[in-house]
């Protein structure tokens, strides 16, 4: 029986107010984070304990890839920063950013030590080709070049298992949509259902760095 928010969960659209958030992933998120409540709540939809995944350019502090490690049967994070290879640098780089007391709660959560951490570039991934069933990449593309995005794409559709997934948010207007729906048609992916084109009234939006939205894509490797 086909889940009844399937279809919603694969609308390429803007995160909107009304959309369902999540306040605390392990440990309290910072307010700065503006849109994070959103994106993480929707990577929660996205998973199930038997799927092997990669939380790709994952940060050093930020929660998903141990949330993920609590929840997934194989869990991969990798990031160009260097700390991503030792838990001390990781350990001081959470202190710095959220605190002490996320620490805590990050090693009672044991999501943490079952995570496989590498350091690399989500342009030259060092997995094997057909390996996960889901790669996130959240909040990454809006630093990349144009062909540094492509690379990307063409990475995630490599190592990627064919009738997987990946699940991408970013900044808007930062990231041009069109070109990004054309850089993944390129790496053979595809889209699951609608592409919204222009936020809507509802839109959420910071103004922190200027006015920027915050968009959702979930892509697909055909069988």
């Amino acid at each position: 029986m086909l889940n009844p928010n399937e279809h919603s969960r694969e609308e390429a659209r803007f995160f909107t107010s009304t959309d369902p958030r999540i306040d605390t992933l392990i440990y309290p998120l910072p307010e700065t984070w503006w849109s994070r409540p959103y994106e993480y709540e929707w990577c929660r939809t996205l998973i199930s304990p038997n799927d092997i995944v990669l939380d790709a350019a994952c940060g050093i502090s930020h929660p998903l890839k141990f949330y993920l490690g609590g929840v997934c049967k194989e869990v991969h994070a990798c990031d160009f920063d260097a700390r991503i290879s030792s838990w001390e640098a990781i350990s001081q780089e959470i202190i710095q950013d959220v605190g002490q007391p996320a620490l805590q709660l990050i090693t009672n959560h044991q999501g943490w030590s079952k995570v496989q951490y590498a350091q690399a570039s989500i342009t030259d991934l060092p997995y094997e080709d057909n390996y996960f069933d889901i790669i996130f990449c959240i909040s990454v593309l809006e630093h990349l070049r144009h062909v540094d995005q492509d690379l990307s794409l063409k990475e995630f559709a490599r190592t990627v298992k064919p009738g997987g997934r990946i699940a991408l948010t970013f900044d808007y207007p930062t990231v041009d949509l069109q070109q990004l729906k054309r850089a993944a048609e390129s790496a053979g992916l595809t889209y699951g259902g609608e592409f919204e084109a222009a936020p809507s009234s509802t839109a959420i939006s910071s103004n922190m760095w200027g006015t920027l939205y915050c968009f959702r894509v979930l892509l697909s490797k055909p069988v």
